[in-house]
């Protein structure tokens, strides 16, 4: 073999390269080019002047613009230029005729375009019979591809069956049936005839099984289609028919049936027309197409949504009141504001339903209230969650377009409701996030809005539902992740945490007598002393809530629900009645195990720079111990304790109004030059921050500097100004309990503060003395066992070393 391929090899001759993408040139071929990069122009431009003989090779990666030469295959096809066009861009319409394989061996020093040494290769291997052969076999495959595959064209097929020469056929053979440039490129380099015709063989065979797939799945395409275009003629026949002939039955069609519970809906006109629209071109589609399932679901969402229906309210108020009272204790003014509503709905037949957002502290029953009002109206109810919902659609609905769309969760709870007029709650309306999909806080705006929701458009309905009717009920934890728009659509009511009174009262009524009916205890079995109960509150549960008391006393009856099964399963008579027991403190060791918090109390006696401060946490309201400690140093100022940044300004601006008011402290002038501050804020794993113990900060600085102990029964809450100002702070009524849990007997607060304390329950205003403030003297002269203001005296000698009066300075 390889001595018939040195026979077989031509001189070696210089032409230029014209580089080719995606298109492999076969001897024999005549194809045209397009030609545009300048390296390619100018080498036809050369050749055309000349020989019009040039090398055509195909690139490996057809992105690259200007290729190197190991970019290039080595094998391709040495041509002639038959005639080139020149168009105005600039580029070369050329026709050129492929005469015989061509090898690259080196390519030669060239500045303007490529220009290779070539040696021209002829095909290898004698004209037997096994060669006849293979082309016979390889002409019957070809003339069944040609009628299977009716994108070739006449003329080629003409070309090709006109060719006697084996190689000649093979390669014009090549060139119409494979598809790939890799394929082309191998065939292109396999001299061997036999070799060559044996791969066109199993390629054609290949691309015959698929033709002959893809005629049977045409078929079978043609005649399903033509089956449905029969059932729908007879379809239509049929109709006609009955029309004709009338209906001794009576009985109507699936489209007369929903035509008429589209008209007993009692939609609005514009929506029933719409609705019938959309009926009359079910009736035309074919029953299982995609289209026509899309306009059933639709139509099906249409009538499911309630139009008319609604219940009738329950406007008898003292019996609302009761029903009220019976699900919670407390919660005046949520109750107020529903029976509010009902007498006002008693009076006026027509009135848009009430929008309103509990924010509280979980636990505090926002939840459960929603039910509680429904009972309490007559109405029903619905509730969804909207917590870490991202997506608009989730809200409004999707297009119709889309596949698998559905409306959004209000129409769907108008539909599970059955009624215009529910109680729909949407739970954890502080949760709603949004990304690249919208903001769903956004859609609420016009379902919680009572001058647009009478025309609510959900995308999927595309039609406005009526949404006055309505009573809408939304819960959150915190007000600041709501966005401003969204809240002034809707009445906020502040439902602050239970006191220690409240929730006694609490767990006697529901939590206690519900946990031992649920576990299976006699009532009166069990016997909760007040003591044990409020050691429960106290020390095993730190909320606002009542979540964790819950929790608490299931454990409780768990526990002795085990005592009275254990008993009972070693009893042999089994007819022992359940003996009483009784949970005093010293048995909630038992059952509860160590207590989980400890009370925060009052110090025992008073103490230099330690000062109770008032803050408000998630969990109610709690005490702040405030310490300072006064070094010698060099003016450093430190804080510790985990504070946040709003806080650590209240400290700075507590210091500079103390340097500010130095001489009238009896402080020499430049103190704080050579002492440190240091400021502790106790349980420092916890962060604080916030302004309202300004104050409190600067109490604690005063008897450090001064060396004055501050009062132990004296909890105080303001923020500070530069100027000694004390402004009001949130959370009072939290704040106010929480210093009478730990025992003080006087509460300091700022002055405009005084108008919140309607709020609080009377028992503690009557045990703790609330003191209003309104200047950092004033907190002063009560929160110290000494005054700290100078007595005025004649003029001295402004070089003085030390305070006007004998206590001792910061600096000793």
């Amino acid at each position: 073999m390889t001595a018939d391929i040195v026979d077989n090899i031509n001189q070696v001759e210089s032409l230029p390269l014209l580089p080719l993408r995606d298109i492999v040139v076969f001897p024999g071929m005549t194809v045209p080019l397009f030609v545009g990069r300048p390296r390619s122009v100018k080498a036809l431009n050369h050749v055309f002047e000349r020989d019009k003989r040039i090398m055509l090779a195909t690139q490996r990666d057809p992105s690259v613009n200007e290729p190197e030469p190991n970019g290039i295959y080595q094998t391709g096809c040495i041509t002639e230029v038959l005639q080139i066009l020149r168009l105005p861009d600039g580029t070369i319409k050329a026709l050129v005729e492929g005469l015989e394989r061509g090898r690259i061996d080196e390519y030669l020093d060239s500045e303007e375009f490529f220009t290779v040494s070539v040696t021209s290769i002829a095909s290898v291997g004698e004209i037997d019979t096994n060669v006849m052969a293979l082309t016979r076999t390889a002409q019957s495959l070809f003339e069944k591809y040609i009628k299977l595959n009716p994108n070739l064209s006449l003329d080629s097929v003409s070309a090709i069956s006109g060719l006697e020469n084996p190689g000649a056929y093979a390669d014009a053979m090549a060139a119409n049936v494979l598809s790939g440039t890799v394929e082309k490129q191998r065939l292109l380099e396999t001299v061997d005839l036999k070799n060559r015709l044996e791969i066109l063989i199993n390629k054609v065979q290949e691309e015959l099984e698929v033709l002959q797939i893809e005629k049977q799945v045409r078929r079978r395409v043609k005649k399903q289609m033509e089956k449905s275009q029969r059932d729908y003629y007879l379809t239509e026949q049929m109709k006609a028919i009955q029309k004709e002939l009338g209906r001794s039955d009576g009985e109507k069609t699936e489209f007369e049936e929903l035509a008429d519970k589209i008209r007993a809906a009692g939609m609005p006109k514009e929506v029933e027309k719409k609705a019938l629209k959309e009926l009359s071109r079910l009736e035309q589609m074919q029953p299982m197409s995609a289209e026509g399932t899309v306009v059933r679901g639709y139509l099906d969402w249409l009538l499911d949504v309630p139009w008319k229906k609604r219940t009738r309210d329950k406007l008898d108020i003292p019996e609302a009141r009761r029903i009220l009272d019976e699900d919670h204790y407390g919660l005046e003014k949520i109750k107020e504001r529903i029976l509010e509503h009902l007498s006002v709905k008693k009076l006026v037949k027509k009135m848009k339903g009430p929008i309103l957002c509990f924010v509280g502290p979980p636990g505090v029953g926002k939840t459960s209230l929603g039910r509680s009002i429904a009972r309490a109206t007559g109405r029903k109810f619905v509730r969804f969650s909207l917590g870490g919902i991202r997506d608009e659609a989730e809200i409004r609905g999707h297009r119709r377009t889309y596949i698998g769309a559905m409306p959004g969760r209000i129409i769907q709870a108008m539909k599970r409701a059955g009624v215009k007029n529910p109680v729909i709650m949407l739970d954890e309306i502080d949760k709603v996030s949004s990304d690249f999909r919208g903001d769903p806080s956004s859609a609420l705006l016009e379902a919680l809005d009572p001058e647009q929701n009478t025309s609510f458009n959900d995308h999927y309905l595309e039609v406005d539902y009526d949404l006055s009717e309505t009573m809408f009920i939304t819960t959150a934890n915190v007000l600041h992740t709501i966005p401003r728009p969204l809240q002034d659509r809707m009445e906020i009511i502040t439902i602050p945490g239970y006191t220690d009174e409240e929730k006694e009262q609490i767990a006697r009524r529901f939590l206690f007598p519900k946990q031992v009916k649920e576990h299976g205890l006699p009532d009166k079995s069990l016997i909760l002393h007040d003591a044990a109960l409020a050691r429960i509150i106290r020390n095993y549960t730190r909320e606002s809530g009542v979540r964790n008391l819950d929790r608490r006393l299931a454990s409780v009856c768990r526990k002795i629900a085990r005592k009275v099964a254990e008993k009972i399963g070693t009893d042999k008579a089994k007819t022992s009645k359940t003996p009483k027991t009784t949970i005093d403190e010293t048995a909630l060791v038992e059952f509860l195990g160590e207590i989980k918090y400890r009370d925060d109390i009052a110090e025992r006696k008073n103490e230099v720079g330690v000062s109770a401060g008032l803050a408000w946490t998630e969990t109610g309201g709690t005490l702040l111990k405030i310490e300072t400690i006064i070094l010698e140093g060099k003016n450093k100022f430190i804080l510790t304790g985990k504070l946040g940044d709003v806080m650590k300004e209240s400290a700075q601006a507590a210091l500079s109004y103390i340097r500010s008011r130095a001489r009238d402290f009896g402080l020499v002038q430049g103190f704080h030059n050579k002492i440190d501050i240091h400021i502790h804020i106790p349980e420092g794993a916890i962060p604080k921050d916030g302004p309202s113990a300004g104050i409190t900060l600067a109490t604690s600085m005063v008897s450090a500097l001064l060396h004055i102990p501050v009062r132990r029964n004296i909890a105080m809450t303001g923020e500070i100004t530069l100027r000694g100002n004390v402004l009001p702070v949130g959370g009072l009524k939290e704040k106010l309990l929480a210093a009478h849990r730990a025992g003080m007997s006087v509460a300091l607060i700022p002055k405009e503060n005084e108008r919140d304390l309607r709020e609080i329950p009377d028992k503690i205003v009557k045990e703790l003395k609330v003191v209003p403030v309104g200047h950092m003297d004033e907190v002063l002269k009560l929160a110290l066992t000494k005054t700290p203001c100078k007595k005025k005296s004649p003029a001295r000698s402004s070089k003085r070393a030390g305070p006007v009066d004998d206590r001792p300075s910061a600096l000793h």
